[in-house]
């Protein structure tokens, strides 16, 4: 009988004790249909531990291998090149301290891998908003990403590490997987970016879904508009650019700085997750802006 398939589920986190302890008892369940064995890899990306705990409690419950490393340097990309530098599977799966799965959810993946023969798959993530948002959020539809067909080809600029499950060869041939200077997001791009470029194929699989935790903090306004800032940043660092770019994001922001003042007055007309996604689409514009000039006005680091 031919041995099984292995799998290393990868969590990266960051100071989510509670978040982390729920998805780890979530993993503990998942269904393998007999097909595969899997085990956990945890990288706590934060110097003063706060992950040993929980991960320790769970290793005392769990019929599950669950290791559990260190990357003191606040940066998820030197996080996840741990968590893949002491992997041993066939397989790598990369899911979210804030994402919960269902019990089928590994399985789903790791169908759809050896059905379409691909170097990975990636599936949906969903929001699961811990008390119920303003109108304007829903309305607006923040926190939802486009979903597709199973074994859709994906472009790198729709791809992401928090809900895959990669082949594990894709990573031989050196350490630098993820780009440390993308170590406060982004990385998961580049990296796909630079795979699809060798010649690596990813599909996606909408049987797999997560869920994750969309804490009130999240929609604060502030909060939006830096990770609009930092997203337009990240966006301008992963691409190649052409002379014209920089005349384009600068008109954009002329274009959405003149319209939010009548925005802002009609809003009773228009709604505010109107007013929301002007602000957004001027802020993305401007952290490329930024990026351009290498003006920091956003703090690297983790964002709620």
């Amino acid at each position: 009988m031919p041995e099984k398939h292995h799998i290393s589920v990868c969590v990266c986190t960051y100071k989510r004790p509670r978040l982390l302890e729920g998805l780890l008892r979530a993993l503990d369940g998942q269904e393998n249909g007999g097909l595969f064995e899997y085990s956990i890899v945890v990288v706590d990306n934060d110097h003063s531990e706060s992950a040993r705990q929980t991960v320790e409690s769970q290793i005392n419950q769990s019929r599950l291998a669950i290791h559990y490393f260190i990357e003191p340097q606040q940066n998820i990309a030197m996080a996840r090149n741990k968590a893949i530098a002491n992997s041993n599977g066939d397989f790598v799966a990369f899911i979210d301290d804030d994402e919960l799965p269902d019990s089928r959810w590994l399985l789903h993946l790791y169908r759809a891998l050896t059905l379409f023969e691909t170097a990975g798959v990636l599936g949906p993530v969903l929001p699961r908003f811990e008390v119920p948002p303003p109108s304007w959020v829903l309305k607006g539809r923040f926190f939802e990403r486009p979903t597709y067909f199973s074994g859709h080809f994906l472009h790198w600029a729709r791809t992401r590490t928090g809900n895959c499950l990669l082949r594990s060869d894709i990573f031989e041939g050196g350490d630098g997987w993820f780009q440390p200077k993308f170590g406060s997001g982004g990385e998961d791009r580049d990296f796909f970016k630079r795979m699809i470029v060798r010649g690596h194929v990813f599909v996606w699989c909408n049987e797999a879904p997560l869920h994750e935790a969309v804490p009130p903090e999240r929609w604060k306004k502030g909060i939006m508009l830096k990770r609009a800032l930092l997203r337009g940043k990240m966006t301008y660092n992963s691409r190649r650019h052409r002379p014209g770019d920089a005349l384009g994001s600068a008109a954009a922001v002329f274009y959405y700085s003149v319209s939010l003042p009548f925005l802002f007055l009609f809003s009773p007309v228009f709604g505010f997750d109107v007013v929301m996604k002007t602000l957004i689409r001027d802020c993305d514009h401007l952290g490329k802006i930024f990026a351009l000039f290498k003006i920091n006005i956003v703090k690297d680091g983790y964002i709620t």
